[in-house]
């Protein structure tokens, strides 16, 4: 059926497109049970009868449905008119950190609200058992009022569930970015070539610290402009991200906080983003999320706690040092 004003969606009346990628079509809504506008995607019914497409679009809604925080997309409804399978979720008025870097990078002090925001929605979704598995710029989103919305949970995968099913792969026809889509199988490479951790990358199963990984490689981002491992082919930039550290940015950034510096340039400290902190039970350890973002908040600020490395100089030459880092409670607006 074709879509347009008027046309409805259980109780929801549409009301005008906002724009399209690779799980659907969005359109602003009215929900005059809720009294306010909404954002409802709707899956094409070209593929409506792919049963991969379905069931990414059934995870996204499952997986962010899931979650009630306010730096997670909010799912408000799903349901399926006339055979088209649609969610519906809160309507957002801004732009993706996409295309905010796409203007300028970010300063540090703005970088680091951002990536608070982004530590404290992906620290809810890891204490969910959901693992984001493809966090990026296209993916988070920043509104009027400077906060920060994790958008997409296509990819996600639902480590409580630990059933096969849970495991989304990407579909052949879906081009997150430019391009950066990666292989299309089960047990292949899942995820955006550039944003991918290690063990992504080596198609391995991803866990809370590939999201955390990736985090990382946003951050970079935030702060540079560039992609920290991004090369010419997508198996030159895989290659980069086992076993290259990013460029330095003390030249060409020379505002960016030293400490943090040598964070971001260390492919090896990215690592140790995402290692495991130790739990509350004896000898347990799990990765965490807030805990990084708050390192790298204090890292920034210069104050990086007793691992304090912001005040020593580096011999030229030298590789950066590793430095551990722990996400406030509260990102600032921007």
């Amino acid at each position: 059926m074709p879509i347009g004003p008027e046309t409805r969606f259980g109780p929801h009346e549409i009301l005008g497109s906002v724009g399209a990628g690779g799980m659907g079509e969005v359109y602003r809504a009215s929900a005059p049970r809720l009294g306010r506008e909404v954002a409802v995607k709707v899956l094409p019914p070209q593929f409506a009868g792919d049963p991969d497409r379905l069931r990414r679009f059934d995870l996204e809604a499952r997986a962010a449905g899931g979650l009630n925080h306010p730096k997670v997309l909010g799912i408000l409804d799903v349901g399926s008119e006339n055979g088209h399978p649609y969610v519906v979720s809160e309507l957002l008025e801004g732009e993706t950190l996409r295309q905010r870097l796409r203007v300028a990078p970010l300063t540090p002090k703005k970088a680091m609200e951002v990536a608070v925001q982004i530590a404290h929605g992906l620290a809810a979704a890891h204490d969910k058992g959901i693992v984001h598995r493809d966090l990026k710029p296209e993916n988070l989103f920043v509104t009027r009022e400077g906060r920060v919305k994790i958008l997409d949970f296509g990819l996600a995968k639902l480590t409580r569930e630990g059933s096969p099913d849970d495991e989304a792969t990407l579909a052949s026809g879906d081009t997150p970015a430019a391009g950066d889509a990666a292989a299309t199988e089960a047990g292949a490479i899942l995820g955006t070539v550039g944003y991918m951790s290690p063990e992504q990358a080596r198609g391995l199963p991803a866990d809370q610290r590939s999201d955390i990984f990736s985090f990382g490689v946003v951050l970079y981002e935030m702060v540079s402009g560039r992609r920290p491992f991004a090369r010419e082919t997508h198996a030159e930039t895989l290659t980069a991200i086992l076993k290259d550290d990013p460029p330095e940015l003390a030249l060409t950034h020379p505002n960016v906080p030293p400490a943090l510096e040598r964070v971001l340039c260390d492919r090896r400290a990215l690592v140790v983003l995402a290692r495991p902190r130790r739990g509350p039970a004896r000898g347990q350890r799990r990765p965490d999320a807030q805990a990084c973002g708050d390192r790298a908040r204090r890292v920034a600020a210069g104050r990086p706690g007793r691992h304090r490395m912001a005040g020593r100089p580096r011999s030229p030459g030298s590789r950066p040092r590793r430095l551990p880092i722990h996400a406030d409670r509260d990102g600032a607006r921007l």
